[in-house]
């Protein structure tokens, strides 16, 4: 998983950033480049020869024109500073790296030796690579990095339409009892799925600063209570008593490889479902979820009271009435909430017949 950390400096190198601007004119210029984006200490340690430039206030232009010597360029912490130039780098050669050019191979070792974010633009292939730590990212041209952007956001369109069409045939099935396991682990497979498309269009945004602010609400409205919507259905289903709690059983569902996520087999085992096509039965903490204005306390409160959705629907008023805190008020409400679901329920077997 991306650090924190490694998100940030890329934030800090989005497109249209004065650092971002310099590494664009290297690379229009077709030169190289290898820049330490920071200082102290260990990186002084590891510099030879070059020249100080006695804090001098960074430009674009400045670092791009410093470029044209073959040394690395060193930057203070804040990226306002830029401290030396034409400096021979010499890190530990015992670092493993997996880089082939002498550049790439100098950055990759500065940036786990010292923990400072390292730059190196290839004068061949025109492309700029962070290194930080044992990350590495190449820094996406902004009008490729939208591209791709936009390709995944169809994706994510595509995926969330197919995840609502699993919960709008899983609120009947379960009102009717006629829910499997199966299904349950349909809607739970496409809410990660979905869940982890946003996360990998959320990180590319990131590299896009402000000029992703328009895919970013798009993406906000396309994640709208997915994550919510796919913890309540696994609390719905999951037993504590026999499989370990909900929380665990989310855990290692995110911990399945997303090659294998689209296997029924692999999510069932995570959750702790056994047979698949075994008739399934709800707690009805989703279907509570629903009712507008029902306080948490209160929706678990029912929910311990009746411990299945099909005893919840079938309590009357007064039943209903004798959980703390639900009140009479609220109990007709939940019981008119129940008849429209078994009503909207019976509209759909006859169309369906």
């Amino acid at each position: 998983m991306t650090s924190d950390l490694f998100l940030q400096t890329i934030q800090r190198l989005a497109p249209g950033t004065p650092i971002r601007i310099a590494f664009g004119r290297i690379i229009q210029e077709e030169n190289g480049a290898l820049v330490v984006l920071g200082d102290g200490s260990e990186v002084q340690a590891i510099c030879s020869g070059g020249f100080d430039l006695l804090d001098t206030e960074f430009s674009s232009a400045k670092l791009a024109e410093l470029a044209k010597m073959d040394g690395a360029i060193v930057l203070d912490d804040s990226w306002s500073k830029i401290l030396r130039a034409n400096v021979h780098l010499l890190p530990d050669s015992s670092i493993a790296t997996v880089e082939t050019g002498a550049r790439h191979r100098t950055a990759e070792r500065v940036a786990v030796q010292t923990g400072k974010p390292v730059v190196a633009v290839s004068e061949d292939r025109r492309v700029a690579t962070l290194f930080l730590h044992e990350m590495r990212q190449e820094l996406q041209d902004p009008t490729d990095l939208m591209a791709s952007v936009n390709q995944s956001l169809s994706t994510l369109e595509r995926v969330r339409r197919r995840l609502d069409e699993a919960e709008e045939r899983l609120t009947p099935l379960e009102v009717s009892d006629m829910v499997t396991y199966r299904r349950v682990v349909v809607l739970v497979q496409r809410a990660e799925l979905v869940r982890r498309i946003g996360d990998s269009i959320e990180e590319d945004l990131i590299g896009l600063g402000g000029a992703g602010d328009l895919a970013r609400l798009q993406l906000t409205d396309l994640m709208q209570g997915v994550v919510e919507l796919r913890d309540l259905v696994v609390r719905d289903y999951v037993r504590p008593l026999r499989v370990g709690t909900p929380e665990r059983r989310l855990k290692r569902l995110e911990a399945i490889p997303t090659a294998q996520l689209h296997e029924p087999d692999a999510v069932a085992e995570a959750l702790g479902f056994e047979h698949l096509d075994e008739r399934a039965e709800p707690l009805g903490i989703r279907v509570l979820d629903q009712v507008p204005r029902l306080p948490e306390t209160i929706r678990d409160g029912v929910v311990k009271r009746f411990r299945s959705l099909q005893k919840m629907m079938s309590a009357s008023a007064a039943d209903l009435d004798s959980v703390a805190g639900v009140g009479k008020a609220r109990a007709q409400e939940l019981r008119r909430v129940f008849d429209r679901l078994q009503e909207s329920v019976r509209s759909w077997e006859h169309e369906a017949l």
